[in-house]
């Protein structure tokens, strides 16, 4: 009689990965199906710009983070930023702590962690299936049953005592999360909000030789701000609009803004050290004989690119009187049609409604059946709070899921 305890984990992402050492730990023979060639690509395109595992900051601000997700929260509370560097670490991978607050590993590499990692699974024995993509459920059964389809194109049914699906959501597709999986949930009867972008550019309509002209090139510390939020940094202008931190801090609330009346303004605040006061009177203090633009770039130290902007957003007509001009370089309103494709975003919002699952992330349509990373329908900034949710909710998918079993489902 075969006592042996199974687990089937879909997608092999940071949430499928965690979520299937987990599990086997717990002593279950674990199989991960993944679609791609490879597992982890999402975790090395961000390793690209030094891969953000987590942020440094005290534990209940980066909890606020994920205020609207509970379960995410209470999943990021268990599996916190601190075990996240010291799991990393014994894979050989080293952290810091950076300027900002966002954790790095030391080698600011993906790849050296993303192989330990996968030795370990298979050290574990944790069987990992590639070009295997999931197709939905077979019959009801007493035991989940899931289908894949294999490399040669047949239809396989894996039966197994739980399953976690972490699928992603339908950012960067090339490198596996296509969203692909929404219809095949919904249609089960599972309440999934649309995919959005989220952290993502922003979609202006600049005059063609402005964009021509500019793009690619940043607006240096600048300040950013849409519905009473602030952000500070350096803003690229795109072809096609606006984008980079300040922007992707920012990036849910434009949107938001643009579903509800279809397009959003946002303020560049120009000079964002220096008061409105103290900005009228450096311009108080210009020669009679100061044209406008030695004004802007003499008096006020505003780059040629700050002055090219301020004249797009007014229709090159830039107001001369003292007070109006001080209140536009604190205040440049910059008009929003759209946020960039999804595609290209670093997340999506939307996903597997919170409703949908237990705080153990059981489907309540689906006994047995867990979800985990960004298939759930919970949004996060930038800084190292996408991962960490992703590693957190992997984890307490994981654990939960061997608990139903050992407490005989």
């Amino acid at each position: 009689m075969n006592d042996e305890r199974t687990a089937t984990v879909i997608g092999g992402g940071p949430a499928g990965l965690m979520a299937a050492e987990v599990l086997a730990g717990a002593g279950f023979a674990v199989n991960v199906y993944e679609h791609m060639p490879s597992a982890g690509r999402k975790l090395l395109l961000a390793g690209r710009s030094g891969l953000n595992l987590t942020h440094g900051e005290p534990l209940e601000q980066l909890l606020s983070r994920y205020g609207h997700a509970p379960q995410v929260a209470a999943a990021v509370r268990a599996f916190t930023p601190d075990h996240l560097r010291a799991w990393a670490a014994e894979l050989g991978s080293t952290t810091f702590v950076g300027s900002t607050g966002r954790v790095f590993p030391t080698a600011m590499r993906a790849t050296p962690l993303l192989r330990a990692w996968l030795a370990r699974l298979t050290e574990a024995g944790v069987r990992l299936h590639t070009r295997h993509r999931w197709l939905g459920w077979a019959a009801a059964g007493p035991r989940p049953t899931i289908l894949v389809r294999t490399p040669s194109g047949n239809t396989a049914a894996i039966t197994s005592d739980v399953v976690v699906f972490a699928l992603g959501g339908a950012t960067w597709p090339r490198v596996g999360s296509d969203g692909s999986w929404v219809d095949t949930f919904a249609a089960a009867g599972v309440d999934v909000r649309p995919l959005r972008p989220s952290n993502c550019g922003l979609l202006v309509q600049w005059s063609s030789h402005f964009a021509t002209e500019h793009a690619g090139a940043p607006l240096k510390n600048v300040a950013v701000g849409v519905g009473g939020r602030w952000a500070r940094g350096d803003v690229t202008i795109t072809a096609h609009g606006i984008e980079s931190g300040p922007v992707y801090t920012l990036s849910a609330t434009a949107r938001d803004a643009i579903d509800a009346t279809g397009s959003c303004t946002i303020d560049i605040d120009l000079l964002p050290d220096l008061a409105a006061p103290e900005v009228l009177a450096r311009i108080a203090r210009r020669r009679p004989k100061d044209s406008l633009s030695n004004t802007l770039r003499r008096t006020l130290g505003l780059s040629p690119l700050a002055v090219a902007f301020l004249r797009e957003a007014t229709g090159n007509v830039v107001p001369t009187e003292a007070k109006a001009l001080a209140t536009l370089v604190k205040c440049v309103p910059v008009v929003v049609t759209a946020t960039a494709g999804i595609e290209r975003a670093i997340s999506s919002a939307g996903g597997i409604a919170l409703t949908e699952f237990t705080d153990g992330f059981m489907l309540r349509r689906l006994p047995g059946q867990f979800v985990a990373g960004e298939m759930l329908d919970w949004d996060a900034p930038t800084g190292g709070y996408l991962l960490q949710a992703s590693f957190s909710t992997g984890v307490a998918a994981a654990r939960a899921a061997a608990a139903w079993v050992t407490d005989g489902g």
